[in-house]
């Protein structure tokens, strides 16, 4: 399969059952299965928050002759180092036969695009740090901030 006929646009409402073959493939990929499992809820409120214009949350998808090949998830926030929104990028996923084929370089620069046109000065996004593969390509589209993640969970 070659990328030549690849389109990069939103998400439609009838791309339901394809986006949720590659939804369910991030989740698997990010170990969130079985009991670590993301409600159903959670899922459809994602789903949802996509098509509402009072959501920051938004989708692109990657397409081929018909066939959905990838997905980006974005957001846009405040920050307090910076007057205009920022872009995160939530989650970018590539269906696993379709990978280094340039589905998520044209799915990143997308995201650029949908940022610049939005005024945001910045997009960014985290990535596991077993995540070799991708980070191959981020080296090549982004640059490294050197800031580390913590959290607490706190439920």
């Amino acid at each position: 399969m070659t990328t030549i006929n690849l389109i990069v646009r939103a998400l439609k409402r009838d791309d339901r059952a394809q986006w949720a073959v590659l939804w369910e493939g991030y989740n698997t990929f990010y170990e969130r299965t079985g009991a670590n499992a993301l409600p159903e809820e959670i899922t459809e409120a994602t789903w949802n928050r996509f098509f509402d214009d009072s959501e920051p949350v938004h989708a692109l998808v990657a397409e081929e002759n018909g066939r959905l090949l990838g997905l980006a998830h974005y957001l846009f926030h405040r920050s307090t180092s910076r007057l205009d929104k920022v872009c995160y990028l939530n989650d970018l996923f590539t269906a696993p036969d379709a990978r280094g084929k340039g589905v998520g370089r044209a799915l990143i620069h997308a995201v650029y695009e949908q940022a610049r046109l939005a005024g945001s000065p910045v997009t960014y996004w985290q990535t596991h740090e077993t995540n070799e593969t991708a980070q191959k390509l981020y080296r090549q589209v982004a640059e490294k901030s050197g800031f580390i993640i913590y959290r607490q969970n706190m439920k």
